[in-house]
C-alpha cells in the first residue's frame, strides 16, 4: 500500500492528538498525525510551561480512576523520554465550605478514599503563608497535586510516535475530510490520505471541521474561549518556592475560580479559570492586555500580596467548552470510522495520557478499561 494510506489517521497533534498517536505507533498500527501548526506551539490550548494535575477533582468523581491511571502513563512517558515531566508540589481547593472546588474535591476524596486534609483559613495561611484566603474559607489539601511540562509532554509524545514508526504530517492545513462504509479520507494542501480510522483531536478546530455537519450532531454549540496566563516577580520569592507552595484553585465567588502555580524559576503563574470572552481560534485576540494585568491584580492584592510584584510576562490560550464543562470523547454518530476528542473545557491536559490511550484503544475497536459514558454525546439533548 502506498503512503496514502494508514491504519488511523489522527488530525490535531496537541495535547490528545499526540498522545493517542503515540500510543497507536507503541501498538504496531500505520498511524498518521497531521496538524496545521508545528507543535508544541503557542496557537492552542498545550502551552504555557506548566499544567495542574490533581487527584481529588471536584468536577466529578467519575474522573478519579482516569486520572489515577493518567498518573501511571505520565510516569511510563518519564521513564521511556528520559525528561522530566511532572513535579509533585501537593494541591490545594480553596473556598467557602460550600464552594463547588471545597464540597466537590471533598466528596471525590472520599468516595475515592484519597489521603486530604481539611484546614481552616487560619491553618492554609499559616502553613501556606504566600496565601490570604477570607475568614470562613477552607481548603482541601491533597498530596500528590502536582505540576506537568505541556510542551514537554507533547514533544515526548511526538518524539515516541515517530521513533515507533508513526508519519508526521505538520504545517499541513486539512482542506476536507468524509467517510464511507469502507474508509476514512483526509485532504490537505499536499494530497489526500485513506485509512480505516479517523481521530478527530483538534481542540478549537474541531467545530470548524464538523461545521457542515452540526445539525447532527447533538451538543455541538462548543463555546471557544480566550484564556490570559500571565506570570508575576514575587515581592517574597521565598514564599512560592515549590518546596513551600502548592499548586492550587481559589473559588473566591460562587462560580469564580483562579488558580496557581509555585515560582520555578520564572515568576509566579496565575490564571483565570474560565471568565474569557468568547472567541474563535481564527479571530482571538492574542495580545495580552493592560486590562488583563489589571484583573489579575485585583485577585494578588486579596490573595496573593506577597506575589504582587512585577509583571513579567503573559500568553494567551484556548478554551473549548462543552455546554455542561465535561469531555467529549466518542464516534460519530453517523460513523464508528471517525472518533471525536478534545474539547475539554479547560481542565483536560493531566488526562491527555490516558486519553491518548482510550482513543488507540478505541480506534482498534477495543473495550476502554476506564467508563466513557460521562463523555458521550448521547448524554446532549
Amino acid at each position: 500500500m502506498s503512503e496514502s494510506h494508514f491504519d488511523v489517521i489522527v488530525a490535531g497533534l496537541g495535547a490528545m492528538g499526540s498522545a493517542a498517536l503515540y500510543h497507536l505507533a507503541r501498538a504496531g498500527v500505520k498511524a498518521l498525525g497531521i496538524d496545521r501548526f508545528e507543535p508544541p506551539h503557542t496557537l492552542g490550548s498545550s502551552h504555557g510551561e506548566t499544567r495542574v494535575i490533581r487527584e481529588a477533582y471536584y468536577e466529578d468523581p467519575v474522573y478519579v480512576p482516569l486520572v489515577q491511571r493518567a498518573y501511571e502513563l505520565w510516569a511510563d512517558l518519564e521513564r521511556e523520554s528520559g525528561e522530566t515531566l511532572y513535579v509533585r508540589t501537593g494541591g490545594l481547593m480553596i473556598g467557602l465550605p460550600e464552594s463547588d472546588v471545597v464540597s466537590g474535591a471533598l466528596r471525590s476524596a472520599k468516595e475515592h478514599h484519597l489521603p486530604h486534609e481539611l484546614l481552616n483559613s487560619a491553618e492554609i495561611q499559616r502553613r501556606f503563608p504566600g496565601l490570604h484566603p477570607e475568614p470562613g474559607m477552607e481548603g482541601v489539601l491533597e498530596p500528590r497535586a502536582g505540576i506537568l511540562f505541556p510542551e514537554k509532554c507533547l514533544a515526548a509524545h511526538l518524539k515516541l510516535a515517530k521513533e515507533a514508526g508513526a508519519t508526521i504530517r505538520t504545517n499541513e492545513r486539512i482542506l476536507d475530510w468524509g467517510f464511507s462504509e469502507q474508509e476514512v479520507r483526509v485532504r490537505t494542501g499536499s494530497g489526500e490520505f485513506h485509512g480505516s480510522k479517523l481521530i478527530l483531536a483538534c481542540g478549537p478546530w474541531l467545530p470548524g471541521l464538523l461545521e457542515e455537519q452540526a445539525a447532527t450532531l447533538p451538543g455541538l454549540n462548543w463555546r471557544i474561549e480566550r484564556q490570559i496566563l500571565l506570570w508575576f516577580k514575587a515581592l517574597e520569592p521565598k514564599l512560592f518556592t515549590p518546596d513551600r507552595f502548592p499548586i492550587y484553585l481559589f473559588e473566591y465567588e460562587p462560580g469564580k475560580t483562579f488558580y496557581g502555580f509555585p515560582d520555578l524559576g520564572s515568576g509566579v503563574k496565575i490564571a483565570f479559570h474560565h471568565q474569557g470572552e468568547t472567541t474563535s481560534p481564527e479571530t482571538i485576540d492574542r495580545e495580552v492586555r493592560e486590562r488583563d494585568i489589571e484583573k489579575m491584580r485585583g485577585m494578588l492584592r486579596g490573595y496573593l500580596p506577597e506575589a504582587n510584584g512585577e509583571f513579567l510576562r503573559g500568553t494567551v490560550c484556548i478554551y473549548t467548552n462543552t455546554p455542561d464543562a465535561h469531555f467529549v470523547v466518542d464516534h460519530h454518530p453517523a460513523s464508528q470510522r471517525v472518533i471525536l476528542a478534545s474539547p475539554c473545557s479547560g481542565h483536560g491536559f493531566k488526562f491527555a495520557s490516558v486519553i491518548g490511550e482510550v482513543l488507540a484503544g478505541l480506534a482498534a475497536d477495543k473495550k476502554p478499561r476506564v467508563g466513557l459514558k460521562r463523555f458521550s454525546l448521547a448524554r446532549f439533548p
